[in-house]
């Protein structure tokens, strides 16, 4: 498998140069230079194959020959090995849980398919690596499970200090081992922006091994494009065209549907749904594409106001707006909205939705469609217990792996938002 950099075609890298970089020295972000279209003899048989056996054949066909069959087979045994179901909801629209996982969260399949791709690398080599992240909520606890214990393995997480959770922040601030949490006091935005200085510091680079776990990482975008075709799996039986809506804040998990449509996946259109963040949907409306400083909303893990995973959406349709508008449709959604519908949905069919499912489910009932809609619960809506509880006016059962991390003491390090006391830390902590 061969990458290139948004930003310079010609300068191509491998899979494993482009896993543990994660970022390339001129900011743009890695791309495969091809995408293989899977044969009709998968998609004629793929409602037959298991979830494994289908994220088995779509990582095959993308990484080639960069890690043998019978290994990456291995991987994927290890990472897959929870459910994703397509469950019905109201009329021709449906959902995909995705937060069956570990974390109780969508990037559960990125962060431990990840931690897989780099553990088997680093088999092969005696070196360690630091992971850097920064997460606006479901990534960092994602990734302290995915990463937690693996030898030659350091992770360092910032998040937005107040503007998560308090199950997200107590699943990523109680692991301790190799996992340090750094509460820093700004944006998930901010979180971002050092993350990203710290990869193009030269002092940093030199003196210890950076790499990121955020959706800027290619091993994150692979297993993201899994669950697509899972899902198509699970509803091709209703033989009409299919139609996804994504909850997007950095917009990774829809560049992953992305992937998955060109490998062959027939689908119609992609809907991505966003909060007050509304920067994608601004562009895809006027042209212009504008960041701006985050907004807080209650479903906080989308509150990005400079969605990295731009520069990937440009790169799919040669930032071309009008080959971008035909397979994208952008709507946002502010807060009231955004509570009406977990309060009707609740109320109307029993199904309880997070606060980013709502949105999803949203913009799927906006969209004007005969086709099937499948709209992603990126979380599950115990991770959210207050707001979703005050929303839909009744309490909701708390899984009971996600009742005993709120018993544990919470571990965070308090740092600023600027990037020279996050390198000092981490210069001090090598």
């Amino acid at each position: 498998m061969k990458l290139y950099s948004t930003k310079n075609k010609n300068a191509t890298v491998s899979l494993k140069e482009a896993v543990f970089k994660g970022l390339p020295s001129d900011n743009g972000l890695y791309m495969p230079t091809e995408i293989p279209v899977l044969p009709k003899k998968f998609f004629d048989t793929i409602d037959s194959l298991s979830f494994p056996d289908i994220a088995f054949e779509v990582s095959k066909a993308l990484i080639g020959e960069d890690i043998p069959a019978a290994d990456l087979r291995k991987i994927i045994d290890g990472v897959i090995n929870f459910d994703a179901p397509v469950v019905h909801v109201k009329d021709n629209l449906y959902v995909l849980e995705l937060f069956h996982g570990p974390s109780f969260a969508f990037k559960d399949f990125g962060a431990r398919f990840m931690a897989g791709i780099m553990s088997y690398f680093l088999q092969k080599e005696n070196r360690e690596i630091n992971i850097l992240v920064a997460t606006s909520g479901d990534t960092g606890s994602a990734v302290a499970q995915g990463f937690l214990n693996m030898p030659g393995i350091k992770v360092t997480i910032l998040y937005p200090s107040k503007k998560v959770s308090e199950i997200q922040e107590k699943q990523l601030t109680t692991l301790g081992q190799n996992i340090t949490a750094l509460e820093v006091d700004g944006t998930f935005d901010d979180c971002q922006r050092m993350v990203k200085e710290a990869f193009l510091d030269k002092e940093l680079n030199e003196k210890m091994n950076l790499s990121s776990a955020n959706s800027i990482n290619i091993s994150r975008l692979i297993p993201q494009s899994f669950y697509y075709f899972y899902a198509y799996a699970q509803v091709k039986k209703l033989g009409k065209p299919l139609v996804f809506c994504t909850p997007s804040g950095n917009f990774g998990n829809l560049c992953g549907g992305l992937i998955a449509k060109r490998m062959g996946l027939p689908i119609h259109k992609f809907v991505a749904a966003t909060n007050a963040n509304d920067i994608v949907p601004n562009y895809l409306s006027t042209g212009v594409f504008e960041a701006k400083p985050s907004v807080a909303t209650i479903s906080n893990a989308m509150d990005v106001g400079n969605p990295s995973n731009f520069q990937r959406i440009q790169a799919f349709f040669d930032n071309d707006l009008s080959k971008t508008k035909l397979e994208i449709d952008g709507r946002s959604f502010n807060d009231i909205e955004t509570k009406k519908a977990m309060k009707e949905v609740a109320d109307q069919t029993g199904y309880i939705m997070c606060p980013h499912t709502a949105v999803a489910y949203l913009g799927l009932r906006d969209y004007k469609t005969e086709c099937t809609g499948v709209f992603l619960a990126t979380a599950h809506p115990a991770k959210f217990i207050d707001i979703v509880e005050e929303v839909i006016g009744k309490k909701i059962q708390i899984p009971e792996k996600l009742a005993l991390v709120l018993k544990k003491e919470k571990k965070s390090i308090l740092l600023s938002n600027n990037f020279s006391d996050l390198k000092q830390f981490l210069l001090n902590r090598k």
